[in-house]
Order: C-alpha cells, then sequence, then structure tokens
C-alpha cells in the first residue's frame, strides 16, 4: 500500500517533515468510530485513538480528526492502538451544523468534488439542492450534480434545466447506478488519485454507486421499495475507500435536517446572483421590501428572480443590521 494512492503529494511530504523527524508516521483517516479510528499507512491498516490531551485541547469538535485527514501518528507499544499526534493542515472540509447542536460537525476532509446525488422520484428537491449546493461551496471542494436512476425519469430534459439555472456552470451527470457502463462519465474525477465523497438523501443509491465505482461490495444495500422506487440506506458510519484504479470514495449516511453551519456566508454563496443585485440598490442597508431603487425587487417584478428562490434567499441571507451597513450609496 502507498499513501500516493490516497492522495499523498510532495507538498504533504513538506509538511510532515517536522513530525518524521520526531518518529511520527504519516496516515489517512478512513473510518471514524466512537472510540477509535481507522487510519491507512504504507504499512497497512492501523488502529488509532486522539489522545486526551488533542481532546481537550480541541476548540470544537470539528478540529479532531476526521475521514479524509492526513494524520501524524505515533506507533503503538505493543499491541495497543498508535496515537493521532497532529492533524495536517485541511485543502478543504466539508462541515455542518450539528444536528440537534450549535457546534460544526466534519463530515470529510481534503476532499477534491463532491457529488451531490439526488434522484428524479421523490426526492428530487431544488431547494434541498441548493443547500447542499452552499454547503460544498463554503467545504472549498468542487460540487458535481448526479441525478441517480435516470431511467426512472419521466422529464429528464426539464430536470436537467431546472438544475442547471439553480447552479449554473455547475457539471450535471444523469446516471443509473446499477448500469455499469453509464458511471464512465463521472469515473474521470478520480484521475490524479483525487477524493470524492457522495452525499445526499437516504434512499438514492449512495450506496449501490459505491459498490459499482469500486467494483466490490463494500456497502449493503437493500431493496427498492414499490411505491417510490427508493432503497433504504444501509450506511451507518463515514468511510473511506480506495479504488483499485486510483483515487478515493467516501459514502457516508444520508443527511437528515441539513443545518448549514455558515448560514449567512453559504446564503450569499448560493445566491450569487441575487446577492450582486442587491448589492446594486440604491440604500446600502436596502430589506428589498418598499424601498426606493431596489435592484432586487426591480429583478423580480419582470420575473428575472423566481419568487420561491427569493424567499429562500430572505430567510438564509444576513440582515442588513448583521452586514452592519447602513446609508445611502
Amino acid at each position: 500500500m502507498t499513501l500516493e494512492r490516497f492522495g499523498w503529494t510532495a507538498l504533504r511530504q513538506q509538511e510532515f517533515a517536522v513530525y518524521a523527524a520526531d518518529g511520527l508516521l504519516p496516515g489517512r483517516v478512513v473510518g471514524e468510530h466512537r472510540s477509535h479510528f481507522r487510519v491507512a499507512t504504507a504499512a497497512g491498516e492501523l488502529t488509532a485513538e486522539a489522545p486526551q490531551r488533542m481532546r481537550k485541547s480541541a476548540g470544537e469538535r470539528s478540529d479532531l480528526p476526521g475521514v479524509g485527514d492526513f494524520v501524524a501518528l505515533r506507533p503503538a507499544l505493543g499491541d495497543g492502538p498508535a496515537a493521532i499526534e497532529a492533524v495536517l493542515p485541511r485543502t478543504t472540509a466539508l462541515i455542518r451544523k450539528a444536528s440537534g447542536e450549535k457546534r460544526p460537525q466534519l463530515l470529510a476532509a481534503n476532499i477534491d468534488y463532491v457529488f451531490i446525488v439526488t434522484a428524479p422520484d421523490g426526492d428530487f428537491n431544488l431547494p434541498r439542492l441548493e443547500r447542499y449546493l452552499a454547503l460544498v461551496r463554503e467545504s472549498g471542494a468542487d460540487p458535481v450534480v448526479v441525478l441517480n436512476k435516470s431511467d426512472l425519469a419521466q422529464d429528464l430534459p426539464r430536470m436537467i434545466a431546472e438544475i442547471s439555472a439553480l447552479a449554473p456552470g455547475i457539471a450535471v451527470h444523469t446516471i443509473s447506478a446499477r448500469d455499469l457502463a453509464s458511471l464512465g462519465e463521472i469515473e474521470r474525477y478520480f484521475d490524479g488519485n483525487r477524493t470524492i465523497v457522495l452525499i445526499g438523501s437516504s434512499g438514492v443509491g449512495k450506496s449501490t454507486m459505491t459498490n459499482q465505482l469500486l467494483g466490490r461490495v463494500v456497502q449493503a444495500t437493500q431493496e427498492v421499495r414499490a411505491h417510490d422506487s427508493r432503497g433504504r440506506h444501509t450506511t451507518t458510519d463515514r468511510q473511506l475507500f480506495q479504488r483499485p484504479s486510483g483515487g478515493s470514495l467516501i459514502d457516508m449516511p444520508g443527511l437528515r435536517g441539513l443545518e448549514l453551519w455558515n448560514a449567512a456566508a453559504e446564503a450569499v454563496d448560493a445566491f450569487e446572483d441575487i446577492a450582486t443585485l442587491a448589492s446594486q440598490c440604491r440604500f446600502a442597508n436596502c430589506r428589498h421590501v418598499s424601498e426606493p431603487g431596489c435592484a432586487v425587487r426591480a429583478a423580480l417584478d419582470k420575473g428575472e428572480i423566481d419568487a420561491d428562490r427569493f424567499a429562500r434567499y430572505m430567510k438564509d441571507a444576513p440582515s442588513p443590521e448583521k452586514k452592519g451597513r447602513s446609508g445611502r450609496r
């Protein structure tokens, strides 16, 4: 096993030099469990723990190691677990607000692309897709929309057009995960030992995609329900898998109750076109209600902005008070 196949680069080697001098080993977290981590190293996969001092010094839970992190390991003495002494700087980090809490939760680190998987059945939901896109943009990774089960679509061109209008410039691929040939166009994203994470609702076919892209069964799948053409997602932990042909794939459980960690900033990214119009309003503290010279209302009245999308922007965007701006432009 070589770490290069897991995305280890010459730059990572430079970052690790100080730890190598201390006798530590490089590795990448491939599994996160309640009490331990699974870490891939050049010598094979190891079980490791985060020392208590690391847990105490972490400002947030998201500062602790997570799936996709490159780490510095102190080998175990005897049969015990190795110790994670440090987490190398992250190039990207997919973070959401922890369910039911006010703290950030790391979903995956050091990812190149995020496949947002949806399906043309009851899961197809543009507002939710919009929030996924905001989450991915905030991470620093590149979003790719994958419309799975495209053979079930009643009006595929319309769906593609709606996604493209919602996210101009974002790649949209239509596949059927059970048809291996249809996955060819998305396999190129793994070139160069890149890391890809699959996100989406439960039952959209992420586990089937994972098994097909890896060429082996690593995730259990269940039968499709007849009434809505959806399988019941059985992934319970986030895991990173290495593909035989190169690159890494992270599958994770369906995200329920998706809450954005930095909602205001992500809203600006998700509604960049509306935010651009807002910057052209006559007043800097324009609320886009009835103020004179409101560029947003003008576009809304002309039908250039979808009313439902504008309502979502108003819900998530920072208020004029939060922006700390006021006065005439």
